[in-house]
C-alpha cells in the first residue's frame, strides 16, 4: 500500500502530510487507516512536542473520497449504515480525540480547498495557518450528509450557533479572508510563504513551555462545558502544577533578566 500520509519527526516537531495530491488529498478508507495509526504513534512520541498537519500539492483536504462512498451504495440500507458508522466509530474518531486531547500543540497549514472532514480536521487543530488561496466548505449537506470529525463540535464554539447552522446548512464556500474574519483561521499568508510561516511557528512552539501548553489545552477544552467555578478551581490546580515545573522556574529567572527563556519541557 503506498504511503497516503508521511510522517516526518525532525527536532521535536512532527509533520503530517496527507498525500493523494491528485485526488485533492481526499480521504479514501485507506487512508483514513493509515491518518488514525499515524496520530496514534506522534501524539504517543515523547520525542514530539508540536504537530504539524498539511497536504501534498496545492490542497489540503476536499473532505471525504466520494468514490468509496459510492462502492457502498450497492448495499442494503441497514448495511450501509452499520458501515459507515463502524468507519467513523474506528478511523475517524479516535484520531481527533488524540489530536484534541493531546498536549502537544496542532498547527494546521491550509491551501487550496479545506471541505467536508478536512474542515472539521482543520477546526479541531489549536492553531491555524491559510494561505490567502484557501476556500472552505463544510460541503456535507450538498451530498445528503451530516458532518463528522467533530465539526459540529468545534464550529459553534468559533462562530456561534447561527452561523455555524448557516455554514452546515448551506454548505456554500467561503473564501480565506472571510475565514479569518470568522475566526476560522489564525492568520493568512501568501501562498509561496505558507511553508516557511507554519516552520517559524512550529518552531516558536518548539521551544515553548510543553508543560504550560498541555495545561492550556485541557482548560481550554473544558471551558466550553464548565461552570465558573468548576472552571476557577481547575485554573488554581492547573497553576499550581505548572508552578512546580522547571520550566515556570526559568520563566520567571528570564523576564527578571531581561532574557529570552530556554524551556526545557516537563
Amino acid at each position: 500500500m503506498s504511503e497516503l500520509v508521511l510522517t516526518e519527526v525532525r527536532e521535536g516537531i512532527a509533520t503530517l502530510t496527507l498525500n493523494r495530491p491528485q485526488q485533492l488529498n481526499a480521504l479514501s478508507v485507506a487512508m483514513m487507516e493509515q491518518w488514525c495509526a499515524a496520530v496514534l504513534r506522534v501524539v504517543a512520541d515523547a520525542a514530539v512536542q508540536v504537530i504539524v498537519i498539511r497536504g501534498a500539492g496545492e490542497h489540503f483536504m476536499a473532505g471525504g473520497d466520494i468514490r468509496d462512498f459510492q462502492a457502498r451504495l450497492g448495499l442494503e440500507p441497514l448495511a450501509r449504515l452499520r458501515a459507515f458508522q463502524a468507519m467513523i466509530d474506528q478511523k475517524v474518531n479516535p484520531a481527533v480525540l488524540a489530536l484534541r486531547e493531546t498536549h502537544q500543540p496542532v498547527v494546521c497549514a491550509v491551501q487550496g480547498a479545506c471541505a467536508g472532514l478536512g474542515m472539521s480536521l482543520m477546526l479541531g487543530a489549536d492553531l491555524v495557518l491559510a494561505a490567502e488561496n484557501a476556500y472552505f466548505s463544510t460541503a456535507y449537506a450538498s451530498i445528503g450528509l451530516s458532518p463528522d470529525g467533530g465539526g459540529t463540535w468545534f464550529l459553534p464554539r468559533i462562530v456561534g450557533t447561527r452561523k455555524a447552522a448557516e455554514l452546515m446548512l448551506l454548505a456554500e464556500r467561503i473564501s480565506a479572508t472571510q475565514a479569518l474574519e470568522l475566526g476560522l483561521v489564525n492568520r493568512l499568508v501568501p501562498p509561496d510563504r505558507l511553508e516557511e510561516e507554519t516552520a517559524r511557528l512550529a518552531s516558536r512552539l518548539q521551544a515553548g513551555p510543553r508543560h504550560a501548553y498541555g495545561e492550556i489545552k485541557r482548560l481550554l477544552n473544558r471551558a466550553g462545558t464548565a461552570d465558573l467555578a468548576g472552571q476557577l478551581q481547575a485554573e488554581a490546580e492547573s497553576f499550581a502544577r505548572c508552578s512546580a515545573t522547571n520550566d515556570f522556574a526559568e520563566g520567571v529567572e528570564a523576564f527578571l533578566a531581561k532574557r529570552k527563556p530556554a524551556f526545557r519541557g516537563a
